[in-house]
């Protein structure tokens, strides 16, 4: 039964995933390493791939910053309206990212909520690239504090109390005790916001209606139009980077983290 139950998890996880990749990679190359180097090396492809980088960057930092203060203020607080607030985390996982993007149009479009302020100031953030920041941050908001918020309560509160009691004020009891102990898990967290974050495409394509190319197109909005227009080399050539980019950064972060586990027992011993 075990033996079974290996194949058919092995047997899903193959067709669903590893079978359309291997396609993927297979088309991408078919008439050549040549010809994919030209077309990942075309000046639009290279602007979105840059558009796309910076965004994701930028979402990362706010998701981690943010992930890590709310997952604290979740785990080690209590307060009215605690559950609403983590309610709230999870509603990008239930929302359409096509929802999402319309939202963002609505509130921050030139005849949204605060469009108008803003363009008062000189600021446009939808159709430019603080809209398509705006739209990766929502999508990837929850993936830290998901990934954190079980290592806090697992890890309990008796260490950060000793300090307390020791005379560490706050920020020397994060800095020694807690964020050491989260280390990994907002590891992942980054990853995963990371790889989700490279591969946006719906609320990113309502706020930017579609890209600009050379100014607000990103890679996912490339390949569609790619595709679209039957230049499939460019989107498959595309859609593999990105492939290759989310799953290398898992890679890593597995084989480095049970690594660093055996050192620090090692050290302990």
């Amino acid at each position: 039964m075990q033996y079974l139950l290996r194949f058919v998890a092995v047997g899903y996880i193959g067709l669903l995933i590893l079978v359309p990749l291997f396609v993927v990679a297979q088309k991408t190359f078919e008439n050549g390493a040549s010809k994919v180097w030209e077309a990942l090396t075309d000046e639009t492809m290279v602007h979105a791939f840059q558009v796309t980088a910076y965004a994701a960057a930028h979402a990362v930092v706010i998701n981690t910053v943010f992930g890590v203060g709310v997952s604290i203020l979740l785990v080690r607080y209590r307060f009215p309206g605690r559950r609403l607030l983590s309610l709230l985390v999870d509603l990008p996982l239930s929302v359409s990212p096509i929802v999402a993007g319309l939202a963002l149009v609505f509130v921050y479009g030139r005849t949204g909520w605060f469009g108008p302020a803003l363009d008062s100031l000189g600021y446009q953030v939808i159709f430019a690239f603080p809209g398509i920041v705006l739209a990766t941050v929502f999508v990837s908001l929850p993936l830290v504090v998901r990934e954190i918020v079980p290592v806090l309560e697992e890890i309990g509160t008796e260490q950060e109390q000793a300090a307390t009691i020791l005379g560490a004020n706050a920020f020397q009891t994060f800095h020694r005790i807690t964020l050491p102990s989260i280390k990994w898990a907002v590891a992942y967290g980054v990853v995963l916001a990371l790889a989700r974050s490279l591969g946006e495409f719906g609320a990113v394509k309502v706020v930017t209606a579609g890209g600009v190319a050379g100014r607000t197109q990103t890679v996912t909005s490339l390949v569609e139009q790619r595709y679209g227009e039957f230049d499939e080399l460019s989107a498959y050539s595309a859609s593999l980077v990105l492939a290759a980019a989310s799953i290398l950064c898992l890679v890593v972060i597995t084989i480095i983290r049970p690594a660093s586990d055996k050192k620090s027992s090692d050290k302990k011993k």
